[in-house]
């Protein structure tokens, strides 16, 4: 992928320091997000639940967002990093999660709206352990303008 693993792990860190800050009292499924833009700005996101589910905002689109309002749409990278409640503090201090976190269809479509499709989705469960896609292949013949 065209990352420089420096960048890829500043992204890990990013994501990470954000992870207990996730708003999950339902799920009890954390995740953060760490959305680097084109001129090197890092945006960060958690997801957001809500009682009424579909009103829930997830950690990638929260990041996204984040940069779009303020006036950035060129971008280059994103990490995302989730995991259950119980993993939360061992991620922080040093741990790696469980599994990968992928993103949901709604935010690769959203990613589609603001991404070339050799944009990098980072996927980490440590700053050592992560695997990298670009969004055309997590969402091949997406729908976009």
């Amino acid at each position: 992928m065209g990352i420089d693993e420096k960048i890829i792990r500043n992204l890990i860190r990013a994501a990470k320091g954000k992870l207990a800050d996730s708003y999950a009292p339902y799920s009890k499924f954390h995740v953060a997000a760490a959305l680097l833009a084109s001129d090197g700005t890092i945006y960060t996101g958690i997801n957001i639940e809500n009682a009424s589910y579909g009103l829930c905002n997830c950690a990638e689109r929260t990041a996204i967002f984040s940069a779009v309002e303020k006036g950035v749409k060129d971008f280059t990278a994103i990490c995302i990093m989730g995991a259950p409640e119980e993993e939360v503090q061992s991620i922080i201090s040093g741990g790696a999660a469980k599994d990968y976190c992928p993103p949901c269809g709604a935010c690769r479509q959203v990613m589609s709206e603001f991404c070339k499709e050799d944009f990098v989705v980072v996927l980490a469960k440590s700053e050592e352990d992560y695997k990298t896609y670009t969004l055309g292949e997590l969402l091949p013949v997406s729908f976009s303008l």
